[in-house]
């Protein structure tokens, strides 16, 4: 740990690599539905496919992502531990614009293999928050560590309220001609782009002491067992868990209920989503504060 206040430029680039991690995945929130719903532009799913079997498609879809980051994000974190965290960050944040493209073209070639690789690729490699939080350990004051850490929830909420409002714009032809349902995800390739550089550029090593220790591929599972067997949390566990289940469905699927039964354009869908954001947000900051 350094002896003197982290660096702004250090804690620009940590908040911008968790921003877009979020950015991201906001992004595919107004896209997701218009991918499957019958009568919609972007519809790639067989014409023998029946409206049932898209909704099917598109959950597992959308659960890949955070399956392969279940799995990876402890996996990096140790990585991290051994290698260094510039390195692992680098490594994680090309991985997602290579991502980007590759789901990118998977819409323009219609093909469903395609978009799960890419879901599966950005699980792993976008799995890079906990070794941004560690560069923020690693280069924090005790005195400054709980406010420095507080950015990270800043960079979340705000990846997630201006996701969805890009996603719904930037795919909407009516705004520019040529936008389509690629190009918020060629966008999210050219900011990670530009986050790589930034890191390459002006983030430092910031692990001293790197750990020569066996990886633990199933650390996961470990830290889920664990979790559960500490008789005074796993009540709060499973509590968290059954919330986040209902709220991850919710964000899942309430876009294609817009879609279906009220008719929003996928920019409406990503407006209804960044205000939804945004009354998490004030929630959270606010409310949930003072409570």
């Amino acid at each position: 740990m350094q002896n003197s206040p982290i660096p702004k430029k250090i804690l620009l680039v940590v908040f911008l690599t968790i921003f877009l991690d979020m950015l991201g995945i906001g992004i595919l929130v107004p896209v997701f539905p218009m991918l499957v719903i019958p009568n919609s532009i972007f519809k790639i799913t067989p014409i023998t496919w029946t409206t049932g079997q898209g909704f099917i498609m598109l959950g597992w879809l959308m659960a890949t992502f955070p399956l392969f980051q279940f799995v990876f994000t402890p996996i990096l974190g140790q990585l991290s531990d051994k290698y260094g965290r510039r390195k692992i960050l680098l490594v994680s944040i090309c991985g997602t614009a290579i991502s980007y493209l590759v789901f990118a073209f998977g819409i323009i070639s219609k093909s469903i293999l395609l978009l799960f690789i890419a879901r599966l690729l950005d699980g792993i490699s976008g799995s890079n928050i906990s070794t941004a939080q560690a560069v923020i350990s690693d280069v924090s004051l005790a005195s400054s560590r709980a406010k420095n850490f507080g950015l990270v929830g800043v960079a979340i909420g705000a990846g997630y309220i201006t996701g969805p409002f890009f996603g719904g714009e930037l795919s909407n032809p009516n705004l520019v001609h040529w936008f389509d349902a690629t190009t918020p995800f060629l966008f999210a390739a050219i900011m990670s782009a530009i986050n790589f550089i930034m890191v390459l550029k002006f983030l430092p090593e910031t692990l001293t002491v790197k750990l020569d220790k066996h990886i633990n591929l199933k650390q996961s599972l470990d830290n889920i067992v664990k979790a559960f067997s500490l008789p005074s949390l796993s009540n709060i566990f499973s509590v968290m868990f059954i919330y986040n289940m209902g709220a991850g469905f919710f964000i899942a699927f309430w876009g294609v209920v817009l879609a279906t039964k009220f008719d929003f354009t996928q920019g409406g869908i990503g407006g209804f989503f960044s205000y939804y954001g945004i009354m998490m947000f004030l929630a959270q900051g606010l409310v949930v504060r003072k409570l």
